[in-house]
């Protein structure tokens, strides 16, 4: 029986790229974004591709209910950047620091209060963080912190359920349309594809590491070496 998994923010970016990798390896993929209207290219028809906002209580009740049963694994990938230009926390916009931290870190616990009962021992959560979560970037505070709460949230969830594996992982720098909106204007061409982080995923997916916070770049490295 092939495995299954929950991918948020799975249109582009890490998400699809490894959503991709899983398909591959013949997971039973749920998947979703705000804008995903069918199933992305590069994946096969017999994945599940749901539309919607998982700070939607509604939608991520759609997420599990497809996952049919039983979750081996949860990536919450899914994440918004806030305001850009970034601006600094003396002039953040209130409303928007509670949605970032709305879609980044309050939806991601509320779906794996949602999953857990169908999470087997073994089975893993992988949370995506940032070098923002703890290092003091200019203009990063409303995402950072939010990213800074979710690795407390993923430190927390390990400590009460031993019995799965619970990560924090970094993909550092990336090639995306939200590291492009946070440096608008400028060349981000320089970054790596996010298909480089992929590999350090898939050693947290595939691998036996204790629950923990990881940098992508860091396992691909020695998993290569």
């Amino acid at each position: 029986m092939a495995s299954t998994a929950i991918v948020t923010g799975a249109s582009r970016g890490l998400g699809l790229a490894l959503a991709r990798a899983l398909a591959a390896r013949d997971w039973r993929l749920v998947i979703d974004a705000r804008d995903l209207p069918a199933v992305p290219a590069g994946l096969p028809d017999r994945v599940t591709a749901l539309a919607g906002d998982v700070a939607d209580a509604s939608h991520r009740r759609a997420l599990v209910e497809a996952a049919g049963g039983r979750i081996d694994l949860l990536v919450n990938n899914a994440s918004v950047l806030g305001p850009s230009p970034l601006p600094p926390l003396a002039d953040y916009p209130l409303d928007a620091l509670e949605e970032v931290h709305r879609v980044n870190t309050v939806a991601p616990l509320a779906l794996v209060q949602l999953a857990l009962p169908l999470m087997p021992a073994g089975a893993r959560i992988v949370n995506v963080t940032s070098d923002a979560a703890v290092e003091a970037y200019e203009g990063w505070g409303g995402y950072g912190s939010s990213k800074a709460a979710l690795e407390q949230l993923t430190r927390v969830l390990a400590a009460e359920q031993p019995e799965l594996r619970v990560y924090a992982i970094d993909p550092g720098d990336m090639r995306t349309r939200m590291h492009q909106d946070a440096f608008p204007g400028e060349d981000i061409s320089d970054r790596p594809a996010p298909e480089e982080s992929v590999p350090g995923l898939l050693a947290l997916i595939e691998g036996d590491l204790p629950s923990g916070r990881y940098a992508a770049r860091e396992l691909a490295a020695a998993a290569a070496g």
